[in-house]
């Protein structure tokens, strides 16, 4: 087996507006990601960042290129590649166990019992049979990325799932988020706009280009765990991934301005 989890090819990716317009969503973009690694995603708004996401997760299928998912293309959404967007969805009239059992039955031993041990790796012990509209945010996201976790994926997608939350709530979860890497090590993608975040969770930010969404760089975070905003090694990194963030930002600019 490949030591990649993910190996993406993707020349391009076109969006047709209603007005018959063709836009280049995302230009040579070409990633391979290790087997376990905690990889975010940064850039402008509109830079292709979800919608590539949407792409290794099956969602979008029209494109050029590829996405291989341990050797096998990727043609459709599946079990092996958990979504957690930037709202939870839930179902509202299901409990917590229930949201997280999905189409699956609570009475079977093995399905409780792994709904239970997820219960308590996102730390929702004793919220078990609330319903969402008795949940904060933050613990409604937890509820969302135990489902995604239910059938364990090859791959944890997650599109700025924080981005809605307070600050002790997002930073909480960050730790939530870490917390599962660590025990199952699961291969993850984060897109956020959050450059502490990217640095704080991720062994390696990618940071993309605008119109059309481009790999600038790739910033390998070589910092252990757990990791001190703080201090002055992650203050460092941040000053790198600011940097190129920045430019990014003045490059939009001056194209717009058609400088």
């Amino acid at each position: 087996m490949s030591v990649y989890a993910l190996d993406i090819d993707l020349p391009h990716k076109w969006f047709q507006t209603p007005q018959g317009t063709r836009i280049e969503a995302l230009h040579n973009v070409q990633l391979k990601i290790k087997q376990g690694e905690f990889i975010t995603i940064i850039g402008p708004s509109g830079c292709g960042k979800s919608t590539l996401l949407k792409i290794i997760a099956g969602l979008d299928t029209d494109h050029q290129g590829k996405v291989l998912l341990e050797e096998t293309q990727v043609v459709q959404p599946g079990i092996d590649k958990g979504f957690i967007f930037q709202e939870h969805r839930l179902f509202p009239w299901l409990t917590v166990e229930k949201n997280i059992a999905a189409d699956l039955n609570l009475k079977d031993p093995d399905v409780r019992r792994r709904v239970t041990e997820l219960i308590e790796l996102v730390k929702l012990q004793g919220f078990e049979k609330a319903y969402p509209r008795e949940l904060s945010g933050g613990m409604s996201q937890r509820v969302a990325i135990a489902r995604a976790l239910l059938r364990n994926p090859k791959v944890l997608l997650l599109d700025e799932p924080f981005g809605a939350l307070d600050a002790f709530t997002r930073s909480h979860l960050q730790e939530v988020a870490l917390n599962i890497w660590e025990k199952n090590r699961t291969t993850m993608i984060l897109v956020t706009h959050d450059i502490d975040e990217a640095v704080f969770l991720a062994t390696r930010v990618v940071v993309m280009n605008a119109r059309p969404g481009t790999i600038r760089k790739i910033i390998p975070v070589d910092l252990p765990y757990p990791r001190k905003k703080a201090s002055s090694s992650f203050l460092e990194l941040r000053k790198l991934v600011l940097s190129e963030f920045e430019r990014v930002e003045e490059l939009e600019l001056i194209d717009s301005s058609g400088i």
